[in-house]
């Protein structure tokens, strides 16, 4: 229990800072959020007419019928359209979310970290591979999905998914089977 622990504990704080660098010092999402000299303008109109949450425009009412959904979307060929995520308040305290992202971190690590433990004969190159899988499973199911329909660009979340579950990797083939191997 004491490996799966520190195994999990140590794999999350290398997705977090990971997490931090990419975000932060390499600044490897700039592509992502475009700056518009019109950003005032753009959020007065928002704030007039929207209340926080996520919309998609255009689309349909709340029970709309299935002809009316039909046009709403052959109408909306070629034409604009947008993804907005609206805030009507912007949070600059970034503990809890820290925190929380933290967490999650562990909890996804430990979720890796038992599932290799449950590998009869667990070598280096395997808890390398799987890490990467899991990492790259994560990003194709959710984040390039969402990139695919909405026209977004994810190859700063694709390589996220591949270093820092490289790094996991290392980590845990090092950890679970080189150390293991050490001390034996």
């Amino acid at each position: 229990m004491k490996k799966l622990i520190i195994g999990a504990i140590v794999s999350g704080l290398l997705l977090f800072i990971w997490q931090f660098l990419s975000w932060s010092m390499l600044n490897i999402h700039a592509p992502q959020f475009k700056y518009t000299p019109h950003q005032e303008q753009i959020l007065s109109t928002l704030a007039d007419h929207l209340q926080s949450g996520d919309y998609f425009l255009p689309t349909y009412k709340p029970g709309a019928s299935q002809e009316q959904i039909d046009q709403v979307m052959k109408d909306a060929v070629g034409k604009p359209w947008a993804s907005i995520t609206y805030r009507s308040a912007f949070n600059a305290n970034m503990g809890m979310n820290m925190f929380r992202g933290f967490m999650a971190n562990v909890v996804a690590a430990f979720i890796l970290c038992w599932l290799l433990l449950k590998i009869t004969n667990l070598d280096f190159k395997t808890a390398l591979l799987a890490s990467l899988g899991v990492g790259l499973i994560g990003y194709i199911v959710n984040t390039y999905m969402n990139s695919i329909w909405f026209e977004k660009n994810s190859i700063p979340d694709l390589i996220d998914a591949v270093v820092s579950w490289g790094l996991v990797g290392l980590w845990l083939g090092w950890w679970f089977v080189t150390k293991k191997s050490s001390t034996t």
